[in-house]
């Protein structure tokens, strides 16, 4: 791999982590880029939609913010979100506040390599699988990785926060 082309892709450099990075031509017009990305990639590489995860950026009940990855093919249960970050309630964080904080554009923000390193929870689901993918950091990047890898470098906590 050439060198690191975003601080994602740094951060996997820096700790050694094995990982894959693939990219897809992503359309402007797109606009549900885990979709897109589940479309292409699944195709491509013979992986499962539910494989692919999203990277949301949420608001806790006292401002601060925190991260949610999630599967591309579920919602996030805010309530569940709250309980495993151990806060009251939890909303979505505005677009602007999510591409500020993380350093990232919307649709290609990653859970590794933020601006700032923020509470983050990953649902559990991630663990069944050996491989998953995540955004790399910009749209039309994705990284593929070992979850565990994953939840370890973003000091993630895990549990079920999608609803059923």
């Amino acid at each position: 791999m050439a060198a690191a082309s975003t601080p994602a892709i740094a951060v996997l450099a820096r700790a050694k982590v094995d990982h894959e990075v693939h990219t897809y031509d992503h359309d402007p017009r797109s606009e549900s880029f885990g979709t897109e990305a589940a479309d292409i990639l699944c195709e491509r590489l013979g992986v499962e939609r539910a494989q692919i995860f999203k990277t949301l950026v949420i608001r806790k009940h006292d401002g601060k913010l925190a991260v949610a990855v999630l599967p591309v093919t579920k919602t996030l249960s805010l309530k569940s979100a709250a309980a495993a970050l151990d806060t009251r309630k939890v909303a979505m964080a505005e677009r602007g506040e999510a591409e500020r904080s993380s350093g990232y554009v919307f649709g290609g923000i990653s859970p590794l390599g933020q601006k700032r390193a923020l509470p983050t929870v990953v649902d559990d689901s991630a663990l069944g699988w050996d491989r998953v993918l995540c955004s790399g950091g910009r749209r039309g990047l994705e990284i593929e990785l070992d979850p565990r890898e994953l939840v370890r470098l973003t000091h993630a906590v895990t549990a079920p926060i999608v609803t059923t």
